[in-house]
């Protein structure tokens, strides 16, 4: 179970199955490999096997930095919105 800090690109891996449920919702293991699916994104969870992956993001720049960068600024515009009503 452990958590990959950042975005990156698998460049050797064996067996990689990756818990991508804080991203996308979906419960099934999403099996890693150079072939076919190669992106690791930061927030999952390794659960079965090893690998290693060249970093391409990390922080805001990350998937999950984008995401709760979105999601803060919706929260921001529905506070300005309560702010200017009252």
């Amino acid at each position: 179970g452990d958590l990959l800090p950042a975005d990156g690109v698998l460049i050797q891996g064996n067996d990689l199955k990756i818990d991508e449920s804080a991203l996308t919702g979906e419960s099934d293991h999403v099996r890693k490999s150079l072939d076919k699916d190669p992106l690791l994104l930061s927030g999952t969870h390794v659960m079965e096997g090893s690998g290693r992956m060249v970093v391409t993001a990390v922080g805001v720049n990350s998937q999950s930095g984008i995401i709760f960068t979105l999601l803060g600024a919706a929260g921001d515009d529905e506070d300005d919105r309560r702010d200017r009503k009252g």
